[in-house]
């Protein structure tokens, strides 16, 4: 009888043995479940996470936007950074803390796993005053840098003093939802966020332009009404694990800081932190180039872009899903499944964020149309449209080798592929405007090349990975 065998098919008399509890079936779906239903059932709670990102993304652009060209142009500044921190504590150092539960799941390890969440939170709080500290230190030159002056820099100030002052409640809903994720339990994460998210839509008018004795924030409420509903859901999960109902637990007492346990997150959720960070530095270097082409230029290209920060949930709906069956069948060694689990989950991401490039590419008013209606942004944001969005589907096959590289445990070629992808983006950016005089053209060309480069990479990175005990024979062998 093989291992792989051995692992999921053990007999008992059904007389004898008391029904399976519902975490134990959980976990029996992650590893015996047909693949692409099991995959489409994980990630349809996931797709309410696509909705709340597309309507946070898009109902700040179109709110912030009823103040001004130089308000929105300024928050599009700040955006990437906010971006940052949501997504690298989401997908990137997040996905660390389902990859660790997953697998200490997967090998039966309970009191491992809840550990792990306890060494979560604690990353969560560091995590959360590191980003604080390093924005209001660094804010206003960052800022400048970037292109920002008079009220765009102001602007940009106002949205990023608060959303990333805040930087704490975001990772602690982030870390402690993807604790829950871990245990292949995703509908809950995705509701609580849904209901931040519609809290965030509902306060936010009312913040960004006043009601009644409460004074218009401008800017700044707009990220007061981020902060404060994810303040409130980070509470709740913390309070949730605390509470034993979960299948891993928080547990305050008993339990001491475990270097080795740091390093079980850290060595997938360090490189996807890299790996969201080179995707947000990507932005904000071309934001900052697209700036100083000009501010029609500017918000042009930012409102293109807003459509990839689309792409990147979607591809956490089903991400979470492809991480928590490749790390908890790794985690069994069942590894013929999790190839066939890679290939299933990446094959559906890059469909279906192919699909929306090729719509968005022919019909570009569809997306631009929801955040102006001035000719200018149109003809800049069109001509990117255009360009790039066909590549989208290159981008999706990188996002979901990315989730599937997490749940193998190894996330550095992930992190070194897309910073290859940032340096043909901005070389190649650079070059195309200043050296070659391409213009817009060539400076929206050097993006879709990025997005190909970074699939081609992701591919070979994934292919290399070897089984551990294939691994093993190999090293004997010589």
């Amino acid at each position: 009888m093989s291992h792989q065998t051995a692992t999921i098919s053990t007999p008992f008399p059904a007389p004898t043995k008391p029904a399976p509890a519902p975490a134990a079936a959980r976990t029996k779906r992650l590893l015996e479940g047909p693949i692409f239903s099991t995959l489409m059932k994980l990630s349809a709670p996931n797709v309410l996470n696509l909705l709340a990102f597309t309507g946070m993304v898009t109902f700040d652009g179109f709110f912030l936007g009823k103040l001004g060209s130089d308000t929105l142009a300024g928050a599009s500044l700040a955006f990437p950074w906010v971006m940052l921190v949501l997504q690298s504590t989401n997908s990137g150092m997040g996905a660390g803390v389902s990859s660790a539960i997953a697998r200490a799941i997967g090998g039966g390890n309970t009191e491992r796993a809840n550990a792990l969440v306890f060494h979560a939170f604690l990353l969560a709080l560091a995590l959360g005053a590191i980003f604080a500290g390093l924005m209001l230190l660094g804010g206003p030159t960052l800022f400048r840098l970037m292109g920002g002056q008079d009220d765009m820099l102001d602007a940009a100030l106002d949205y990023a003093y608060v959303a990333l002052g805040g930087a704490a409640a975001i990772c602690m809903l982030n870390f402690m939802g993807n604790a829950v994720r871990g245990t292949g339990n995703m509908a809950l994460p995705a509701g609580v966020l849904v209901a931040c998210v519609l809290a965030h839509i509902a306060i936010s008018p009312i913040l960004i332009f006043g009601f009644g004795p409460l004074p218009p924030l401008g800017a700044a409420g707009a990220a007061w009404g981020l902060v404060l509903p994810f303040a409130v859901g980070g509470a709740w999960f913390v309070w949730y694990l605390h509470s034993g109902r979960a299948l891993v637990r928080l547990t305050f007492r008993g339990i001491a800081p475990r270097w080795e346990l740091f390093a079980d997150i850290l060595k997938v959720g360090v490189p996807g932190l890299v790996n969201t960070a080179f995707t947000n530095l990507s932005v904000v270097v071309l934001t900052g180039i697209s700036a100083r082409m000009g501010r029609d230029i500017a918000i042009g290209y930012a409102m293109g872009a807003r459509l990839e920060y689309i792409m990147q949930p979607l591809a956490f709906g089903f991400g979470t899903a492809i991480l928590a069956m490749v790390g908890t069948n790794w985690g069994a060694r069942q590894y013929a499944r999790v190839r066939a689990i890679a290939l299933t989950g990446v094959t559906t991401v890059a469909a279906v964020c192919g699909s929306i490039g090729i719509t968005v590419a022919i019909f570009p008013t569809l997306w631009l149309g929801l955040f102006s209606d001035d000719p200018d942004v149109f003809r800049v944001g069109g001509l990117y449209l255009h360009i790039v969005a066909p590549l989208y589907l290159c981008f999706g096959m990188g996002l979901g080798l990315f989730f599937v590289s997490q749940g193998l445990g190894r996330g550095a070629a992930a992190a070194a592929a897309n910073g290859v992808r940032l340096a043909v983006n901005v070389v190649g950016g650079l070059i195309a405007v200043y050296w070659l005089d391409l213009g817009m053209i060539g400076f929206f060309g050097s993006v879709a090349l990025g997005f190909a480069v970074y699939a081609a990479l992701l591919v070979w990175a994934v292919v290399r990975v070897k089984e551990p005990e294939t691994a093993a024979a190999v090293a004997k062998a010589a």
